[in-house]
């Protein structure tokens, strides 16, 4: 709470400081909200049943309707009801969650129809992001099944372990192989954007004016690096280097530097970067005290409440996450929910 509460309180202090406008204020103040959230689910947390059906159902929902928009309404890259990228990630996310709550479904008297409904979650929740073609995504998905393995691994057999591996190989091999999903003509076209970056082609493509805005952003870095620009000030600066010709004029249209770190370091100096990270790591250590916790209930909370920050760190490389809505609300108010649970668990433990 108090980490959450410090975030909140940095980044709308700063956005006043720099007259940024209380606009900045409204993504912030949600992880204030998200206080009062916490503190009613420790008092009256709800079922496990009730949580990891709601999130196998939001994976399905999201794998549904990207599979709609793919193949039946010929979108070349699915986005819900929001922005392709945020789609993309929201949607991974939750299947992500839902592997998290296998060791809660072994346990349960129907355990191989809670398996089942969380392992399709798991499905619906990467199809949709395959689908996004978000491929930030799909970069820290190593370290997602390192946290898997590492949580579980030792309560599987060598029959399950080598299963996981062949179905991951199998399913990743047919992903990438079947033009239809669109995989692999994402994956080429980053491989041509570097290249055509690194050789000076061109710069305007989708990874190249992340290059550059990173570049432009490393620049007013160094210029402010203590508190940093605030929103306006990263415009102003963005636009006076890309006048220099220090940078493509082509990044004049993205008000954010497309990463979260770099964004915040940008924008709020050496402080608000710190904040973020404690935001995203001190639930991180928290969680991941208990991610081999003897009892499974408490394990499978514990490992979704870490897999949370290492999804949200992973796509903040390639996207400033939390300059969402989407983003923001889904971090805070599902830290609120799994670390309520959390909380209640270890008390009645003890």
């Amino acid at each position: 709470m108090l980490v959450m509460a410090l975030y909140a309180s940095i980044f709308m202090l700063m956005a006043w400081l720099n007259g940024d406008g209380s606009r900045e204020f409204d993504r912030p103040s949600r992880f204030l909200l998200a206080i009062p959230a916490l503190l009613l689910i420790m008092g009256y947390p709800p079922r496990l049943s009730v949580m990891w059906s709601g999130f196998a159902l939001g994976a399905i929902g999201a794998g549904s309707w990207a599979i709609w928009q793919k193949l039946f309404m010929g979108i070349s890259r699915a986005s819900g009801y929001t922005h392709v990228i945020q789609f993309g990630n929201l949607s991974v996310l939750l299947g992500i969650l839902c592997l998290a709550g296998m060791g809660w479904a072994a346990l349960q008297p129907h355990r191989k129809s809670w398996l089942l409904l969380l392992a399709l979650g798991a499905a619906m929740g990467m199809i949709g992001s395959l689908f996004s073609g978000s491929r930030g995504g799909w970069v820290g998905f190593p370290l997602i099944l390192f946290v898997l393995y590492r949580s579980y691994g030792q309560v599987w057999s060598t029959k399950w372990k080598a299963a996981a591996v062949l179905a991951i190989v199998v399913g990743g091999g047919t992903v990438f192989a079947l033009p239809q999903t669109g995989v692999q003509e994402r994956v080429f076209q980053g491989v041509d954007d570097i290249s055509r970056y690194v050789s000076g082609e061109t710069q305007n493509t989708s990874l190249g004016a992340r290059f550059e805005m990173w570049k432009g952003a490393s620049y007013l870095i160094a210029n402010k690096p203590l508190f940093g620009w605030g929103e306006n000030g990263y415009k102003d600066g963005i636009a006076t280097l890309a006048e220099r010709g220090a940078v493509n004029p082509v990044i004049l249209q993205y008000s954010h530097a497309h990463n979260d770190f770099i964004d915040t370091f940008a924008k709020r100096g050496l402080v608000g970067l710190t904040v973020l990270l404690l935001v995203y790591l001190v639930p991180m250590k928290l969680f991941g005290e208990y991610s081999r916790h003897a009892d499974l209930e408490v394990r499978s909370v514990a490992v979704a409440g870490t897999l949370l920050s290492v999804a949200y760190i992973d796509f903040g490389l390639t996207q400033t996450f939390l300059g969402h809505n989407s983003g923001a609300m889904m971090y805070a108010f599902l830290l609120a929910i799994l670390w309520g649970i959390h909380s209640r668990h270890r008390k009645q433990l003890a």
